[in-house]
Parts: structure tokens; C-alpha cells; sequence
């Protein structure tokens, strides 16, 4: 008994399956400012520029500006402020403020 080889669409299929795999830690988070890396529990983002905006975690983050040190973020409809160093519950999101410049802000976001 000789064995069948497996079809071509076998093949593809399983090879987009491993792609799309290997890509899922990535899906946390989706962005339109400078820079945003994730991890599977948390993200690390710049926003920089007032109405820069970023998705992270399944909820969006826009940058509305800083003042006296602090960066002020609208998190799911609601406005929320934080200094450097500073954490804030926001939404389902804890957000840490890593650093505020008078343009950008860094933060790191997780859930709960």
C-alpha cells in the first residue's frame, strides 16, 4: 500500500494556519501614532501629537495634550491625567505614564 501525498490545498492551508499563529500575540493592539509594541498581557506606546491615537487592548487611547507635566488621555470615552510615573485606572485599562514631554507621552497599558 503506497501512501497518497497531501494535496496542495493541505499544504497551504496548514501553512497560513501557522502564519496566522504566530502573529496572534500581535492582535492586542492596532496603532496610528509612532510607536507601539505588544506583549500578550500588556502594551508599551508614544503617542505624540494632540489627537494622536492608538487602539490597545481592545480600547482606544487618543492623546489630547500635556499641561504642567501631565498628559491627558481620553481612555473609552472618558478623560483621564497622569505625570511621570504616575499609574491610573482608566476603562479596563491600567495605564502607566513612563514619561510626558510637552508633545508625547509614553505609557505602558494592561488589563485590569
Amino acid at each position: 500500500m503506497s501512501s497518497t501525498p497531501k494535496p496542495r490545498a493541505a499544504r497551504i492551508s496548514a501553512g497560513l494556519l501557522t502564519g496566522a499563529l504566530a502573529l496572534l500575540p500581535l492582535t492586542g493592539c492596532s496603532f496610528s501614532s509612532d510607536n507601539v509594541s505588544c506583549s500578550p498581557s500588556s502594551c508599551t506606546a508614544t503617542l505624540s501629537g494632540a489627537g494622536a491615537e492608538a487602539e490597545i487592548l481592545g480600547t482606544k487611547l487618543e492623546f489630547a495634550g500635556t499641561q504642567d507635566g501631565r498628559a491627558t488621555l481620553g481612555v473609552a470615552g472618558a478623560s483621564v491625567s497622569c505625570g511621570e510615573g504616575e499609574s491610573v485606572s482608566a476603562g479596563p485599562l491600567s495605564i502607566t505614564c513612563t514619561s510626558v514631554t510637552d508633545d508625547a507621552v509614553e505609557l505602558t497599558a494592561t488589563l485590569g
